[in-house]
């Protein structure tokens, strides 16, 4: 079943009025309300039967007042009127013992969102348990059966979701953002002839339940993708060529951006502070927003303060063009917002791009990265040290899987170093990103 969106909103947006008319009765300058429904269904199998199901149906409201220059959060999943009230009193209590803040306070209303766009993110889909039981064992059925008895499931799932977050504030703002997201899942265990064992998966996930690959699709992927990493050997230690596959190449781009955060800057916890102007990619690449594409996962037409948002360009012909930041952190930096409260939306690197064959032939002997752990790196010097697997490339091909890998060296020179960027763009999610090809990482293995 699915919420009835329109009757939803009405709720939310008159709960949002009558807490800002509270705020300003207990003499509130200034007020913010974030309320929102969420409602899914996560269905798992394992080993040909159901293991979980899993319903949930959840309201949440965000209060912030403030008092001049001092702030005050509370939140409840309440909307009794007795509870609101009690929230909204206890958000105006911890402002007015909170320090002055000279940069805390609303957006600009000038910078609001006036005219909210569709940006084609609310598809619902009619989806009982069983339906979800059903496709969730044919993905784990597919699964077993490629693997041809090498591969055991542990567990398939299948996941709904539906939410509607409605954002006020006393300066007149009113905006509501629905979507649904669906999502299918399987993770694999494999064993070599020795008997050590594997494990792996693969997703997929899309605002529109018909868009999702197909169940025995995803079950194959997961059962290929542990398969492949069976009887790994030891990488060679020293400097060689890096390839991140579009699993983790995410990863580069999430520091970067973690790095170019207002947040980070302004209390100089980034290896990119006063980098406006500085060169920290190779001049072909690029790395830009776009939040306004229609379907996407990470679409919005405004940001966590209400701030419109629009196409960015972060890193811009190799240099830095512009921060990440939100009304708060642009304050602090002297700078104007980019309309990221809340986080980013659609980034994606732009730049000459080639086939993930031909970025094998480029690296000739080097590592492809398709996992990363452990959370070595520090973002105040750039140093990255990380555990990870994947496969040795040997003559411009993948020759065996390796893993027990530690990989070493600093994100600023692991930018610059960039040489290359695939066509093979993962789209699930924020971050679409490619492969992406570095001139050199130390790679400690074999010894």
């Amino acid at each position: 079943m699915t919420m009835d969106i329109s009757e939803k909103r009405q709720e939310l947006e008159a709960l949002a009025a009558r807490i800002l008319d509270l705020a300003k009765k207990r003499g509130a300058t200034a007020a913010e309300v974030s309320a929102s429904f969420d409602k899914g269904l996560s269905v798992t199998v394992r080993h040909h039967e159901v293991e979980t199901v899993e319903f949930n149906q959840d309201r949440g409201i965000g209060i912030t007042v403030y008092f001049g220059g001092r702030r005050g959060n509370a939140s409840t999943s309440d909307t009794g009127n007795a509870a609101v009230e009690a929230t909204v009193n206890a958000a105006c209590d911890i402002a007015r013992f909170t320090e002055e803040d000279p940069h805390a306070g609303l957006a600009d209303p000038a910078l609001m969102a006036k005219s909210i766009q569709n940006l084609d993110l609310w598809h619902p889909h009619v989806l009982g348990s069983d339906d979800a039981a059903a496709l969730a064992l044919q993905c784990e059925a597919a699964a077993i059966a490629a693997g041809n008895g090498k591969v055991r499931s542990d567990g398939a799932s299948l996941s709904s979701y539906e939410s509607l977050r409605v954002l006020a504030n006393s300066n007149g703002f009113l905006g509501s953002h629905s979507g649904t997201r669906f999502g299918l899942s399987c993770t694999t265990i494999a064993a070599d002839t020795e008997g050590a064992m594997q494990r792996d998966y693969w997703y997929t996930v899309s605002r529109h339940f018909a868009e999702l690959e197909a169940p025995e699709a995803v079950g194959r992927r997961a059962a290929d993708r542990v398969i492949r990493r069976l009887s790994p050997r030891k990488a060679p230690t020293g400097r060689f060529p890096v390839a991140y596959s579009p699993d983790v190449s995410s990863g580069l781009i999430y520091q970067l951006l973690g790095a170019l955060s207002g947040g980070a800057l302004y209390r100089k916890a980034s290896f990119l502070v006063d980098s406006l102007g500085t060169q920290v990619l190779p001049r072909a690449y690029s790395v830009v927003e776009r939040p306004l594409l229609a379907g996407a996962l990470g679409s919005a037409a405004y940001d966590g303060d209400g701030v419109e948002t629009r196409g960015n360009r972060f890193i811009d012909g190799g240099e830095v063009a512009s921060y990440v930041l939100s009304t708060y952190s642009a304050r602090q930096l002297g700078l104007a917002t980019t309309a990221n409260a809340g986080g980013v939306h659609n980034v994606e690197i732009e730049g000459p791009s080639e086939g993930v064959e031909d970025i094998y032939r480029r690296l000739g002997r080097g590592l492809l990265i398709t996992e990363c752990m452990g959370q070595g790196v520090n973002m105040v010097t750039g140093d990255y040290s990380r555990g990870a697997s994947g496969f040795w490339i040997e003559d411009g091909e993948p020759a065996y899987p390796v893993d027990e890998v530690t990989i070493a060296s600093n994100l600023k020179d692991m930018l610059l170093g960039v040489v290359a960027i695939g066509r093979d763009v993962d789209l699930r999610g924020n971050l679409r990103t490619p492969t992406v090809a570095l001139d050199a990482m130390m790679v400690a293995g074999s010894g």
